[in-house]
């Protein structure tokens, strides 16, 4: 089965990432120890080039954890094949895919002398009022308490329908199109694993904003950009060594990272970041997904 679009030009593009700047090769992949209740510093995986740039991606879907310490994945390899993995039905080649192209993009960033903007919040800065209606792709308790606070209306989508209620205030669902509904709406980045982009996405394409936040979306946001996504939040490892011991022992990752936010204004776009000496103060051009085409950024308020 054909991966879907999004997934297929992430593929590609760490392809170009690797030829723009020759060719990368893993120097480690760290995994997160195996327990029953690991806790947010036990979601995640990261895969180090040879340079020292670290990428992340989510660990926790289905068996994916258990597959990789079983495989053992070694060291070595090109990043360029690692990163194709992202394009299989296997979850884990999936996941360790995302987080090789997410670190080939930090490769990229360091070699453009890119920086991305410190996160102002968690949650892509939503800025939520009254008379705002809030979509979650996941639940994020934290936000839900601060919109019911405002007296914000909250609609979470979920996959597992044992987590389904509706209370004053809140409807968890099953059902994506609710979505439509929402002037703002935030997802964990795990949509970026589990195949569900391309269907949520057709729901916010009415929004005044959307956010994905998450480790995994460390990839390059152009696709995403593209199909309406006003905001991203991930995480930029600032300690690698640190940061990797912390990853590997299921420990918390102070200091050895920090919040980032990528937007349509703020981010050059691919093609910018791949020129010989990146013309970053030229205006941001980014990169349909779909039809291959360079377009300026969509302009929010």
């Amino acid at each position: 089965m054909d991966a879907p679009p999004v997934r297929r030009w992430l593929v590609e593009a760490a392809g170009r990432i690797d030829a723009a700047l020759g060719p990368a090769r893993v120097a480690r992949v760290v995994l997160p120890p195996l327990v029953d209740d690991p806790g947010k510093e036990g979601e995640f995986c990261a895969v180090q080039l040879d340079d020292g740039s670290v990428g992340i991606a989510f660990v926790l879907l289905g068996r994916t954890l258990e597959n990789l310490r079983r495989a053992r994945p070694e060291a070595g390899r090109r990043a360029v094949e690692l990163a194709r993995g992202y394009s299989s039905d296997d979850l884990a080649a999936r996941t360790l895919g995302l987080a090789t192209i997410n670190a080939l993009v930090r490769r990229l960033c360091e070699r453009a002398g890119f920086l991305p903007e410190d996160s102002i919040d968690s949650f892509g800065s939503l800025a939520l009022r009254r008379g705002d209606r809030l979509g979650m792709v996941g639940q994020f308790t934290t936000l839900i308490g601060k919109a019911r606070a405002l007296g914000v209306p909250v609609i979470v989508l979920e996959l597992r329908s044992e987590l389904v209620r509706e209370e004053p205030g809140l409807l968890v669902t099953l059902d994506a199109g609710r979505l439509a509904g929402c002037n703002k709406i935030v997802s964990t980045s795990t949509l970026l694993l589990n195949d569900t982009f391309e269907q949520v996405s057709e729901f916010w394409r009415g929004a005044d904003a959307v956010a994905i936040v998450g480790p995994s979306a460390g990839c390059p946001p152009d696709p995403l950009f593209a199909a309406g996504v006003s905001a991203i939040g991930t995480a930029w490892v600032t300690e690698p060594e640190s940061f990797l011991a912390r990853l590997g022992a299921g420990k918390k990752w102070e200091g050895t990272s920090r919040k980032v936010t990528l937007t349509p204004r703020s981010y050059p776009g691919l093609p910018a970041l791949l020129l010989p000496r990146a013309k970053l103060a030229e205006p941001p051009v980014r990169h349909d997904a779909a039809q291959g085409d360079a377009v300026r950024p969509v302009q929010r308020d």
